[in-house]
């Protein structure tokens, strides 16, 4: 059977949108092709020149998973979590009737679980709610008008054992308050997930997958940049 890999990944790209409450990123060329020429590398008829490119950001751009740390002043920093939370069998979530700003309530839970045809037991949910695509060129949207993740949604997640979902905002709580009953609750109930997830709407219908979304192994991070990808049996 043959494997076809999809990218969830958002590009990082210079003050790129990020969320209501952070900075957006810093990314420019530090060294060039051009600039390094004039370094007299490598030997005459075959010079080495290179390029590097200088990073500035907070450990939560594009498309990223929390750290426990991130809300829970005495939770696991990134560097010290279970790998195996990053990976693992999943199933995606057709809930592109949900509009911008609606609360995702575990009603639509149930709803969306049966039509994927796949019992949630332990598997990371992706939730789609079509958010990215339907707001790709309107960035103001994209920070300030995701669905939100109701607390009853949350705890049905966590009752079939989910230990991590991941929406396609800039967070799993509408950013039309400062409540954070979300992310209160995750800390709570020990589980987390990734945000500003992209390409959902390729992985509905298609079953259980495996997904992989590993961290940067950064020392003491509130959470990390991933590159999320989903592989699916074909």
């Amino acid at each position: 059977m043959a494997q076809r890999i999809i990218d969830l990944s958002m590009a990082i790209v210079d003050n790129m949108p990020s969320h209501k409450m952070f900075q957006s990123p810093v990314y420019l060329k530090a060294l060039t092709h051009e600039t390094t020429e004039s370094f007299g590398l490598g030997v005459d008829g075959d010079r080495m020149t290179f390029q590097t490119n200088f990073i500035s950001m907070l450990d939560h751009v594009g498309t990223h998973v929390d750290a426990f740390l991130h809300v829970n002043p005495k939770g696991a920093p990134i560097d010290e979590m279970p790998l195996d939370m990053f990976m693992g069998k999943a199933v995606c979530f057709d809930l592109q009737h949900i509009s911008d700003l609606e609360d995702i309530t575990a009603e639509h839970m149930e709803e969306a679980e049966k039509k994927a045809g796949v019992k949630v037991d332990g598997h990371i949910v992706l939730l789609c709610t079509g958010f990215h695509k339907r707001n790709l060129d309107n960035p103001k949207q994209l920070v300030w008008g995701n669905p939100g993740l109701t607390v009853e949604a949350t705890r049905w997640l966590h009752e079939r054992g989910s230990r991590v979902h991941g929406v396609e905002g800039p967070s799993t709580d509408k950013p039309t308050d400062n409540i954070f009953a979300q992310h209160r609750l995750c800390r709570d109930l020990g589980i987390t997930h990734y945000e500003w997830l992209v390409n959902l709407e390729e992985v509905v219908g298609k079953g259980e997958f495996q997904f992989v979304g590993l961290p940067i192994k950064f020392k003491g991070g509130s959470g990390s940049p991933v590159r999320a990808i989903a592989i699916i049996e074909e």
